[in-house]
């Protein structure tokens, strides 16, 4: 299969907005550079949201190490298929110590959206899903539809298992809707809202 026999089927920007509006208020976001940085930003700024600036591949071990820190709180990485290929060795780990409360949402849209449109693993055979299962994440689910929004926001906020979601979206390109570039101040923000103070 390829990304033209397989078009996504889901508006990104509407389903990320639905999917923040649902999170409980102490779920902390990470998000994927890109588009998943512009949408998570467009749903609108909270102060757990941490946006990543040019750190490829990162999103998903960031996640990691938060969710392990911090396991009170829901932890959702938001990330693209492109973002998340480049680390995807991270869902080793996450499947080795499968925290409950960390969640990896796959904004795919089967492109590198970034750098050009080129087609991605994902539209080339790479079954993500398939991939997170092989490492040990067993609540592995493909979303298709925008209604499945409601049943992931649920799956965060009961925080019983590690969960996976590729969420197959439009490879379209809506208005950019950039949150701060300076990492100190969206890192000082982001740790005031954990009750930590800076270095």
């Amino acid at each position: 299969m390829t990304a033209v026999d397989t078009p996504a089927r889901i508006d990104r920007r509407r389903f990320v907005a639905d999917l923040i509006a649902r999170l409980p208020e102490d779920a902390l976001v990470v998000t994927g550079l890109g588009s998943p940085c512009y949408d998570v930003f467009a749903a609108g700024d909270r102060p757990g949201n941490f946006y990543l600036w040019g750190a490829m591949g990162a999103a998903a071990p960031l996640a990691l190490g938060l969710a392990l820190a911090q396991p009170e709180h829901p932890v959702v990485a938001i990330t693209g298929d492109g973002e998340h290929l480049m680390g995807i060795g991270t869902l080793g780990t996450i499947g080795a110590v499968l925290p409950a409360n960390l969640t990896v949402v796959v904004l795919d849209n089967a492109h590198f959206g970034e750098t050009g449109m080129q087609p991605s693993h994902t539209g080339l055979g790479t079954d993500l899903l398939a991939v997170a299962q092989g490492f040990g994440i067993r609540d592995a689910v493909r979303i298709t539809g925008a209604a499945q929004a409601e049943d992931l926001a649920a799956r965060i906020q009961a925080r019983a298992a590690t969960t996976y979601a590729q969420v197959l979206i439009n490879a379209d390109e809506p208005p950019r809707a950039l949150p701060p570039r300076d990492g100190v101040a969206n890192k000082n923000s982001f740790r005031a809202a954990l009750g930590l103070s800076t270095f």
